[in-house]
């Protein structure tokens, strides 16, 4: 196995990770929308940080080693069109994560300052933090665009 085919693989590994990583944090995500209590918002949140942990390396991981990859390749090239197509697609889905991410923590922030005061039922209140739109809006636009990426890396238009 060459250099090449290692930058290679661990592209490929880096996207996995994203893809797997972003399939569990919608299971949280929909999980979410039904939670009331604090206490299950904050079980929900200890699944959230491993998924937010692995969507994060697998970004990282992904763009590192498929620019890595484009400057290494004879055939590509960095400014080839559809390499540039991903990096657009890849910093929309970086910028909208981070985005869902603080969203998402607006809820786990309730939930500890309702367990910080004793109260440990149902909250309306909660429930509306935990079905955030904004978030949820943002966690489509993320997927959105991590779906042409894998798209544009498997038909590579114009190359």
């Amino acid at each position: 196995m060459s250099f090449e085919d290692w930058i290679f693989a661990l592209h490929l590994l880096g996207a996995a990770t994203l893809v797997g990583s972003l399939v569990m944090s919608w299971i949280v995500v929909v999980a979410l929308r039904s939670a009331d209590t604090p206490n299950a918002t904050l079980s929900l949140n200890r699944v959230a940080m491993v998924g937010t942990a692995a969507i994060v390396v697998g970004l990282a991981v992904a763009i590192f080693f498929g620019i890595w990859l484009a400057i290494l390749r004879d055939a590509f090239h960095v400014w080839d069109g559809w390499v540039i197509a991903a990096i657009v697609l890849w910093c929309i889905a970086a910028f909208a994560l981070v985005r869902s991410f603080a969203e998402y923590a607006k809820p786990v922030k309730n939930a500890r300052a309702l367990l910080a005061s004793g109260q440990t039922g149902p909250r309306t209140e909660l429930t509306m933090l935990n079905r955030s739109s904004t978030g949820l809006l943002l966690r489509v636009l993320a997927s959105a665009a991590i779906v042409l990426i894998v798209i544009d890396m498997i038909w590579k238009p114009g190359a």
